[in-house]
């Protein structure tokens, strides 16, 4: 259950959220408004251009796999060969074909502005946006290294064209990945130009280019000059997009290849040196190099990340409200480094150390002990979020909750059993009205909620008590409960009432497959009054 007596700051960011998922700056939906014209040349295009172009690119890839597999074998993982001229040779040869591969895409010339800086002056290039799977165009371009899914190089004749640039590999399967990937990138950009650059689109996954959203500092830990570099499509049409929400892979390489022509600009901008503020704090640098990049594109940035999208958007039977609190929660969660590698185990170890409490409430002090973390400003804020007496005491059974949700969005039942676990009576497992109102105000991350339909609803026999397995089969036959018996209509359920203020014209202030290989360590944009102890 959420107090919303917090800073301005926190509630400043329900009208940026409004504005982020739900206007034209949601970074992550995409659509094609294709007019008549536009369907019947595609539909000329399919039968005449489209299979000539995919079997070119086809065939060129199938050409470049021996250059590539030849120059690979017996080749020293953790070290540079020279670069003999047979290297070298075969170096030209795949830029050769992967440029020729590109122009039977329709890619017919290529807009480059500024200079590619050496791997001495820039061992790391951070590319953006990140949009679609085009933008492999500028590693095939310059043959620099990228970080990928470990599981890319075992894919037939791609994964061998990936082993040639000799690309950072990340593996979901390991536990220590990110830390190793962080170490391999720092001991590359390093090296003093021994290692080929490193291309990284820090963003972490594909946007639809309408702004920049949070950089992910893996690019920047190394603390080394990096260089900007930004990708335009200005198509009159743009096939290239490929977002988490719209046309899939092979509707955006159809509509591609049956396009007569396809821009593309890349411009290298100036390289950027951090200064000693931002070497020792990546996310500061990564703001700021995010900011140049977005001056340079001419697009607004946002704080929100493609994980709050996930959560925004989960597909669970509890969608959140646009004016839900649980996305500045979740950003608070990320900062402080709350969020658990072992989701499962740790929620069971916090719901049963919260079911032994019995509702006890819980000052700062012992909630900062309660989760093993110093007191901070940052953690005050998340404190705020669940002072709803403004007693300065919290329920931790509501943050559990909300926990709960932040790391498993779309498991509504889930979340629902752990928390009638926390507050279910001892002699019978049950909860009140009052109780179930708790939960669901909290999973809603709302201030207020009426649940007396949802209650009536399920305790037919007007016992005044709700087991967990009633509210489960309720649930499983009216999988969309949440809109029938909690919609605004019919229950006024209200969000943040210190909600800013807006106006329609009112415009938010600016503030892949590439995997997500930052370390989880704590790396804030502001000052922190201590180390923050990481939860296994």
């Amino acid at each position: 259950m959420f107090s919303f007596r917090v800073t301005v700051h926190v509630f400043s960011h329900v009208w940026i959220l409004y504005t982020f998922f739900f206007s034209s700056q949601n970074a992550f939906l995409w659509s094609m408004d294709m007019t008549l014209n536009s369907i019947h040349n595609i539909a000329l295009m399919t039968v005449t251009l489209f299979p000539i172009r995919l079997f070119l690119a086809a065939f060129m890839m199938l050409l470049a796999w021996p250059f590539a597999f030849i120059a690979s074998v017996g080749r020293n993982e953790m070290v540079v060969e020279p670069q003999s001229l047979w290297r070298k040779f075969v170096d030209v040869a795949l830029r050769t074909i992967m440029r020729v591969m590109w122009f039977a895409g329709g890619f017919h010339w290529m807009t480059v502005k500024g200079r590619q800086a050496l791997p001495a002056e820039a061992p790391i290039l951070t590319l953006g946006p990140h949009s679609s799977y085009f933008d492999a165009i500028p590693v095939t371009m310059s043959m620099s290294s990228i970080v990928m899914k470990a599981e890319s190089k075992d894919i037939p004749v791609w994964g061998t064209l990936i082993k040639y640039i000799r690309p950072v590999f990340v593996s979901r399967s390991d536990q220590d990945s990110r830390k190793k990937t962080v170490e391999e990138i720092k001991r590359r950009a390093q090296s003093g130009g021994e290692w080929p650059q490193i291309m990284i689109f820090p963003e972490g996954t594909c946007t639809n280019r309408s702004c920049l959203i949070t950089y992910k500092p893996g690019a920047f830990i190394p603390a080394v000059p990096v260089q900007p570099v930004v990708i335009k499509y200005p198509n009159k049409m743009d096939t290239i997009t490929w977002t988490w929400q719209g046309p899939g892979a092979f509707k955006i390489l159809w509509l591609t290849l049956c396009q007569l022509h396809n821009e593309f600009i890349i411009e290298f901008l100036p390289v950027y040196t951090p200064s000693e503020e931002e070497k020792n704090n990546p996310a500061l640098f990564a703001h700021n190099v995010r900011r140049l990049m977005a001056k340079a594109l001419d697009i607004p940035i946002t704080d929100y990340s493609f994980e709050d999208c996930q959560l925004a958007m989960a597909e669970g039977q509890l969608r959140l409200p646009v004016d839900t609190c649980l996305l500045e929660f979740a950003k608070l969660v990320r900062r402080l480094g709350l969020k658990p590698q072992n989701v499962e185990k740790v929620l069971q170890e916090f719901g049963n150390r919260a079911r032994k409490m019995e509702g006890e409430k819980l000052g700062l002090e012992d909630f900062a002990h309660y989760l093993d973390v110093p007191v901070s400003d940052m953690l005050r804020d998340i404190f705020s979020l669940f002072n709803e007496q403004e007693d300065n005491m919290i329920d931790i059974r509501e943050y559990v909750i909300a926990l709960s949700v932040v790391c498993r969005p779309a498991k509504t039942l889930e979340t629902m059993k752990l928390a009638f676990k926390m507050f279910e009576a001892e002699e019978d497992g049950a909860i009140t009205v009052a109780e179930l109102a708790c939960i669901l105000k909290t999973e809603l991350g709302v201030a207020d909620l009426n649940v007396s339909r949802l209650f009536a609803a399920i305790d037919t026999e007007d016992t005044g008590k709700l087991t967990f397995d009633k509210f489960r089969s309720f649930a499983e036959q009216h999988p969309n409960f949440s809109e029938d018996y909690l919609s605004t209509d019919n229950t006024g359920r209200n969000g943040c009432p210190h909600q800013p203020s807006a106006t329609p014209n009112a415009k938010p202030q600016t503030n892949g497959f590439c995997p997500d290989f930052s370390p989880r360590v704590n790396h804030h944009d502001t000052t922190t009054d201590g180390s923050v102890k990481k939860h296994n």
